[in-house]
């Protein structure tokens, strides 16, 4: 579930405890995902018990739970779900020990073949020796690397459920078999369980897209197609308003607004790496070969170096900083699609800083204060964690650069966050393939937690475009790259703050700020007097001339969850003020037209509540 610039967009995240609400990982014990990984295994032996001609593949814990995916003659039901746990259960009452046991090659495959399990066969294939197999008792077993508990004695047989079944391709490869997930979640204690099961159904009360559609900010098309939201004006607004506020934030720090195509030439991307890492998620090229073809961009950075690498640079040119709200394309499948959190068409807030070794220090700390300025006027800066994203130094062929390159990125993001006491972890294997990254982890209402803010050092970009810059002293010297992303992708963040904010948006965000509901006819030309007035302030107002009785009104005012409303009578059109009533504080009588224009000019400029 990630937004950041670049390759990091192409992590895949699968659903979560069963459901596409993505309720990530927060800080759980290890003891817990023991328990989850132990969970997967009884719940695989229950189904072979019941339905004896079902294989098993992969079962791992994951988020929240557990999964396993199977291989049965017929889909399994809600029915089936029920008589599975109910299994569980039993295996669980029977204290059953998981024992490790380590065997060779040989020996696992003669086993293997003995249950006549194909898909084992093939994991055997890609694991080294030595094989560790995991049995429950004396009964069943597994390949498995573990971890587990002891035995079945230390799972609560009230903490845990089945929640539903998916579809999922064996390998994740659309052209392999069809096989069915079983989703379940896992807690050590029945509270815990209950816990989870009210967050959920929380979740569900904030789900981007039921909220969306009520408030009428997007729409999806079968026509248009899966993955590419439609905006309605109510929807631009919101996003305008999000582009507006950091257009501002960078232009008062230096940053240069450029604007590149959608499509460009598949060289581009060879050049720079994405191609040959990534060819299966672009969109397909466009042309009869790779020579002449192009692609739907799918990331800017490629873009951005071209502008750069125009014309010959002086250092006293930089840092140059560019910026663009670029729209780019990525093909993802169409079971990982999940309303705006992950899309095929996104607009990332995007940037690219080509600095001097000198400058590198400097300018990626104000980076990292630009995104904690965009946390804390979007209200995510409560908590939030920072990762270090870093190589895995154990498969350095999945990344672009020297081992001295690296180093110095690392370094330099590792000195940032402990010059600014910063909360961090280290994430092995989680660098874009060009350079490591400073990734933002934000937890929200509901403690499941996001990335959203991103910041990337690169060294390996300026040198395989050939960057330069005429140094000081005359001589041509290559410029270091950081790639750079507050929002992320600008759908993906307003999906994750309609859920934040349950639709119901502070006052310099929400697209209806102030609806004035006069209570007759009559009043309507105040209405529209006081609307006019607030308009001139960049207020945006609506007069609601439905004719409807007040009550239905000010019910549809609240339904759109408008934050300042007010009724409009002789009294009001009398005293030339309004009677006001927000969403935060409720009733706050009459106030004077002048007085409530003042107030909402404050409220939008410090972006707090009227």
């Amino acid at each position: 579930m990630v937004a950041s610039p670049d390759s990091a967009h192409f992590a895949k995240t699968g659903p979560a405890a069963g459901s596409d609400i993505k309720l990530l990982r927060t800080h759980e014990s290890e003891k817990l995902e023991r328990i989850r990984h132990t969970f997967s295994h009884v719940m695989a032996m229950a189904v072979q018990r019941l339905f004896p001609k079902a294989q098993v593949t992969i079962g791992p814990s994951i988020d929240y739970g557990f999964y396993y995916d199977f291989d049965a003659p017929e889909p399994f039901t809600e029915k089936d779900l029920k008589a599975i746990k109910k299994e569980m259960i039993k295996i669980i009452n029977k204290g059953l020990p998981v024992i490790r046991e380590e065997v060779n090659r040989e020996e696992a495959k003669r086993r293997i073949e003995a249950l006549n399990e194909p898909y084992k066969l093939e994991i055997l294939e890609g694991l080294q020796e030595p094989i560790t197999l995991y049995h429950l008792g004396d009964e069943w077993w597994d390949l498995c690397a573990g971890p587990h508990i002891e035995s079945t004695k230390e799972l609560n047989p009230k903490a845990f459920s089945l929640d539903s079944v998916a579809g999922a391709y064996w390998r994740g490869d659309e052209n392999r078999a069809q096989l069915q997930r079983i989703y379940g979640t896992a807690w050590e204690t029945p509270e815990e369980l209950q816990e989870y099961k009210r967050r959920i159904e929380e979740a569900k009360r904030r789900d981007h897209r039921k909220i969306g559609k009520e408030l009428g900010l997007f729409i999806f098309s079968e026509e248009v197609g899966p993955g590419l939201p439609l905006w309605t004006p109510k929807g631009t607004v919101l996003r305008s308003t999000l582009e507006d506020f950091l257009k501002a934030e960078q232009v008062a720090r230096g940053y240069l607004p450029v604007v590149t195509p959608h499509i460009g030439k598949v060289d581009l991307f060879k050049l720079s790496g994405h191609w040959q890492k990534y060819k299966d998620d672009l969109f397909p090229m466009m042309g009869e070969n790779e020579d002449e073809g192009f692609v739907l961009k799918a990331m800017n950075c490629p873009f951005h170096i071209q502008i750069y690498k125009s014309q010959l640079r002086s250092y006293k040119e930089l840092p140059l900083r560019y910026a663009e709200f670029g729209t780019v394309y990525r093909y993802e499948q169409s079971g990982e699609l999940g309303g705006l959190t992950r899309v095929r068409g996104f607009t990332q807030d995007d940037a690219h800083l080509f600095v001097t070794p000198e400058q590198l220090n400097d300018e990626f700390l104000k980076v990292v204060e630009l995104i904690q300025a965009t946390l804390k006027a979007l209200q995510l800066d409560q908590s939030f964690r920072a990762r270090l994203s870093f190589r895995d130094p154990n498969n350095k062929s999945k990344y672009l650069g020297s081992d001295d390159a690296w180093e110095k990125a690392q370094s330099a993001i590792r000195q940032a966050v402990e010059t600014m006491g910063m909360e961090h972890f280290e994430g092995v294997g989680e660098a874009a393939f060009y350079g490591p990254k400073l990734d933002f982890i934000v937890r929200d209402a509901l403690d499941r937690e996001w990335q959203l803010g991103t910041v990337q050092v690169d060294y390996n970009l300026p040198e395989r475009f050939d960057l330069e810059y005429v140094a000081e002293d005359g001589s041509r010297q290559r410029p270091i790259m950081i790639h750079r992303a507050p929002f992320g992708s600008l759908e993906r963040l307003i999906g994750i703050l309609i859920e934040q904010y349950a639709g119901d948006f502070p006052l310099w965000l929400a697209p209806d700020q102030v609806r004035l509901l006069p209570v007759t006819a009559d009043h309507w030309a105040y209405a529209d007097e006081a609307a006019a007035q607030m308009r001139q302030l960049g207020v945006r107002v609506e007069v609601d001339k439905s004719g409807e009785r007040l009550g239905k009104m000010i019910r549809n005012a609240e339904k759109a969850k408008i934050p300042v409303m007010s009724v409009i009578g002789d009294k009001e059109v009398e005293a030339q003020a309004l009677s006001i009533r927000t969403r935060r504080e409720g009733d706050l009588g009459s106030i004077a037209l002048a007085d409530v224009l003042e107030r909402l000019k404050k409220a939008l400029s410090d972006r707090s509540d009227f």
